[in-house]
């Protein structure tokens, strides 16, 4: 693994979260005076790095195959309560999960370590995203299936699973986000009905049979922006969508842009500096 960096002013945070925005391996943190920004964006070759560095500056280096969320996640971290629903923790220790089960004997116990995939629960894109789950099949009362774009460690597919979606489809740009992803279908089972693979969302074309009563889609808004005409194709008529991963500063032209494509949006919530939204295609 590699990585590029570059300190660049604080005032500049929006133009680099732009700039930033489609790359999955980019952090923006702020320097200890607060009147800088550093920039970084991992990737897997050298090539990638120097291509960044050519285009803006900065410096690459090449890095230790470090599992960088597991090592610096804290040893204890408390589980995340979904609603009444579910609880999940980074634990995976037997003796951990038994006792969760008999504290919350009427929730979804789930277990996500931290890994190399983004998704185990505790970002404010993905809690949101399954607070809005829960919140939608709370009154379903018919058989519902579920297609989760861009599943990261398949958190959101298997909660659903959990919740009651008698199938999900689940799948990932990521090659290693979707081998977390089975490693988690193995430490949490119940998960006979989930199909998962790797596969572009610009490529993506459902299989017969595979529209879902809801699709959740966890992408940056530029990549939202653009396929929301390749996501209403996955959904059923009168189907649910919920999106994450939008800036709040992007919020508006997101939406605009799903409702460009034949979606309305029923509810917005923001958490912190990102947005989630519910739409549909009635």
């Amino acid at each position: 693994m590699w990585l590029w960096h570059k300190i660049v002013p604080q005032h500049e945070e929006a133009k680099w979260q732009d700039i930033t925005a489609t790359m999955p391996g980019a952090v923006l943190s702020a320097e200890y005076n607060a009147q800088k920004i550093r920039v970084e964006v991992y990737t897997q070759t050298a090539e990638e790095a120097f291509v960044l560095q050519a285009c803006y500056g900065g410096s690459s280096e090449q890095l230790k195959d470090v599992d960088w969320v597991a090592a610096t996640a804290p040893e204890n971290t408390p589980p995340l309560f979904i609603r009444d629903k579910i609880v999940i923790s980074a634990s995976d220790q037997p003796q951990v999960l038994e006792e969760l089960r008999r504290k919350y004997p009427r929730r979804i116990i789930l277990t996500f370590p931290a890994e190399m995939a983004f998704g185990t629960g505790n970002h404010a894109t993905t809690s949101t995203c399954l607070r809005m789950l829960c919140d939608e099949v709370k009154n379903r009362k018919s058989p519902w299936t579920l297609t989760d774009i861009g599943c990261g460690t398949g958190v959101l597919a298997l909660a659903g699973l959990r919740l009651g979606a008698t199938s999900a489809v689940s799948f990932d740009f990521d090659p290693k986000a979707v081998e977390v992803a089975e490693r988690n279908i193995i430490r949490n089972g119940g998960a006979d009905n989930l199909k998962l693979f790797q596969a572009d969302v610009f490529e993506w074309v459902p299989a017969r049979g595979e529209r879902s009563d809801i699709v959740l889609a966890n992408l940056f808004s530029s990549v939202l922006q653009k396929a929301f005409p390749r996501i209403l194709p996955a959904m059923k008529p009168g189907a649910v969508l919920i999106i994450s991963g939008i800036l709040n500063t992007q919020a508006e032209e997101t939406l605009a842009a799903a409702e460009a494509a034949g979606l309305r949006t029923l509810k917005v919530v923001s958490r912190g500096k990102w947005t989630t939204a519910k739409l549909t295609n009635a």
